[in-house]
């Protein structure tokens, strides 16, 4: 699953670069480059339709992105110290005996 999602993110990073390249940052957009694309789809549509891709792509990216996030892990799968390597460590460690106090003279 998750490198289902990374696959959808990257897909969708490269969408959205060449998307946001074709736009103008002038407010001519796809419009200006395109003057027969005016009589086919108008200048208004081609900068509605790239606006609406830009938004989706984006929106798209982040439930992406929250999807991928790790997952918070219970408290019962917190307790199994298995494969803790801190714990494991740990428990191998040589503990010190205890020695009897020492009365101040």
């Amino acid at each position: 699953m998750q490198t289902i999602l990374t696959i959808g993110i990257i897909i969708v990073c490269i969408l959205l670069i060449l998307v946001v390249l074709v736009q103008n940052s002038k407010g001519g957009g796809i419009s200006s480059n395109f003057s027969a694309a005016n009589q086919i789809m108008g200048a208004r549509r081609g900068t509605d339709f790239i606006e609406k891709t830009t938004w989706t792509l984006a929106i798209l990216l982040l439930v992406f992105s929250l999807l991928s996030a790790p997952k918070k892990i219970d408290q019962a799968d917190a307790t199994d110290t298995e494969g803790s390597i801190t714990k494991q460590k740990a428990s191998g460690a040589v503990v010190p005996a205890a020695q009897p106090m020492q009365q101040p003279k």
